[in-house]
Order: C-alpha cells, then structure tokens, then sequence
C-alpha cells in the first residue's frame, strides 16, 4: 500500500470537538435507506439499524492490509469480536492499484472488496469508484481532510522515513551514503512507485532531499538511476518477511511500518531526514458496488471510532482524530507518547502535486530503473 494539510507539526492540530461514538447510540426510527445508498447510519434508521442489517449480510471483504501494517490485526479481530461478522481479508500485500484492479475485476461478484485503503494519487484517479458516507464522528476531521460528500476521508499517516539494519549495512546519515559499495543490492522500495503509494513517496522524500520539490519528483527518479547503476538497488518490494530474513536490508518506508521491524530484527534502526520530512496520510473508501454495504459502513464506523483511531496509534501510526480525541482525553496517551519524534517542518503534498507525480513516474520510472 501506499495528512496534509491536518497535522501541521508532528502530526497535531486543533480539531473539531464533536465527539459521537461511531460504534454506540441506539436506533431512532426505521430504516429509510438501502445499505446501498446509504450516505450515513442515519439514512439507515441508526448506528442499531446498521449494524443488524451488516450481520444480516454476516461478512465483510476487505484488501491490502497485512495484519502488521499499522496494527491492522488488533483491528479487524476488534471489528469480529464486537459485532461478530467474520473478514476475508484478500491480497494483504497488495499495493493501492491493486485495489482498484480488484474493484473493477470483481464487479458484481460476492468476491468484490467492501472497502478500500488507498494512497492519495490513485485515490484522486478513480473517484467514480467510491460510495460517499459520512461516519458519526465526521465533525472531528479537518476540511482538507476529507472528500466533502464523503467519497474518501483520510485515516492514518506517518512519515517517511529509511530504514536499515545496521547489522548489515553502513550507518545512514544522508543520501549520500546509499551511493556507497556497503550498499550493494541493498536498497528496496516499499512497492513499484507507479502503483504503490508508499514507494511513490519514498521516492518523493529522494526528490526532495536532492533538490527536487513536491512539484518536481524528477529528482528522485534520477536518484535511484544513480542507485540503479551502481548496483545498490534491488527491485524486491520489501515486506516484513524480505526484512526479517535480511534479503531487503535498506527500505524507503513510512515511519510507523519501519519502526514496527524493530521487533524481528533488533538491530533494525530508522532515519528520518531532516531536509525532506514528508508526511501522508492513507485514505478510506467504500466501493459503491461493495457486496456488503451494510457491512462495509458498520467498518467505517469502526475504523473512526476511538476503538479504530487508538488500534492505530498502537501501530504508531498518527490517527485522523488525534487532535480531537486528545482533547476529548479519549486518546491512548501511552501509545501516542511511543510515537517516532520529527524536527523540522514537514511537506505534505496537495491533490495536485500527488497526480502530478504519478503521471511523472507512469512515463519516467521503468525507463530509470529498467
């Protein structure tokens, strides 16, 4: 897989306080709605009147989300536990093209995924893909935040970052130093940049950091050419099973996910870069010819209640909620207190400059690293 304008410093600001338990309420009426077309749980009769009808359709299909990415496992067996609908959880590994590849393949199958964890360029390229619904604690997220009918709303982001075990390679201090000979073979992407929105701003970072900008990926690109001539890069899209038996010791990867190696490989160390902190947020969406829909807002509504927002954070992944749920006093201080510091001034890229530099890398990348 692959925060803009929301968490100006470290990932916090100031946010709405409305606090509505995404997952609690009780029903106030009939259901008025079709899961289908239902645009909030209201439409549905009430939180109640959702859920019934989601363990009526008894499963949810979801995609691209391993069990460790951002501490997704305590989330989908909280999601099982509360309302007892089981998970098919398709293609873990999977980047955010694949997807939308699964989307469109699946369309009207019961094999279809509900929901969809998408990186920001190809979330922006297949709108017309999407339900719009509005969760329960909508208010507590930022304009800039969200899609204003509610075709997508942002829900966790981190940094990015370079990981490394430091048992294997030189230590890391700038990019420089990936140019070495310590780093043959070495050096891997989270994903093809083209479709994996973690390895299109692993090469974002790279840009920036070699006097490129958010406007201009070209720098990056020209950098892992330089990467790919000296015979430093490797084409093996890291994973925890390629870092863990060692075969992708270098990884350009979000904070929360690097950290997370930490547990397999004790030597595992994270470099953030202080000339190009570059934060993102994920994005979450409801496939409007989902096969479950009932089933697939009950997860929203999950995913951004306080349950969903913390699971995350214990991942040391920054919620979309942070700020209001830390004023709220709902928010697990000691998990956010775990979270990786950043010095700096952070970039985060608009709808714009996220298009831009995939379309960028669709012409450029193959040829760069071919």
């Amino acid at each position: 897989m692959s925060w803009e304008p929301g968490l100006r410093r470290l990932g916090i600001v100031a946010g709405a306080l409305i606090l509505l338990s995404a997952c609690g309420g009780t029903s106030t009426g009939s259901t008025t709605t079709s899961a289908a077309n239902a645009k909030s749980a209201a439409d549905m009769g009430g939180i109640d009147a959702l859920v019934a009808a989601a363990k009526k359709e008894g499963k949810l299909n979801i995609i691209a989300v391993p069990p460790d990415w951002a501490n997704y496992g305590e989330i989908i067996s909280g999601f099982t536990a509360k309302y007892g609908i089981p998970i098919d959880s398709a293609n873990p590994n999977g980047t955010s093209q694949d997807e939308v590849n699964a989307v469109q393949q699946l369309a009207g199958t019961t094999r279809a995924p509900d929901v969809l964890d998408i990186g920001k360029a190809v979330t922006l390229a297949n709108l017309s893909l999407y339900a719009p619904y509005k969760v329960q604690t909508w208010n507590d997220i930022l304009d800039t935040q969200k899609e204003a009918t509610g075709l997508w709303v942002q829900d966790y982001g981190g940094y990015m970052s370079i990981g490394y075990d430091s048992a294997k390679v030189p230590a890391i201090t700038s990019f420089a130093d990936l140019l070495g000979s310590g780093f043959k073979g070495r050096i891997a992407l989270n994903g093809d940049p083209t479709k994996a929105n973690a390895a299109l701003n692993g090469v974002m970072m790279t840009s920036i950091a070699n006097g490129g900008s958010a406007d201009d990926i070209s720098k990056g690109v020209d950098f892992f050419h330089q990467l790919k001539v000296k015979g430093n890069f490797t084409p093996v899209s890291a994973t925890t099973a390629t870092v863990k038996n060692g075969s992708t010791p270098v990884v350009f990867d979000w904070d929360y996910l690097s950290a997370a190696h930490g547990k397999d490989v004790p030597t595992w160390k994270v470099f953030t870069p202080n000339n190009a902190i570059l934060g993102d947020y994920y994005n979450q969406a409801i496939n409007k010819g989902a096969p479950h829909p009932a089933a697939a807002r009950l997860w929203m509504e999950y995913l951004y209640s306080d349950a969903g927002q913390n699971a995350w954070l214990r991942g040391l992944a920054r919620p979309v909620r942070m700020a209001a749920m830390q004023k709220a006093g709902t928010l697990d201080a000691a998990a956010a207190a775990k979270l990786a510091p950043v010095s700096g001034t952070p970039t985060f890229l608009t709808d714009a400059q996220a298009t831009k530099a995939k379309d960028y890398l669709a012409s450029h990348w193959a040829q760069a690293i071919g």
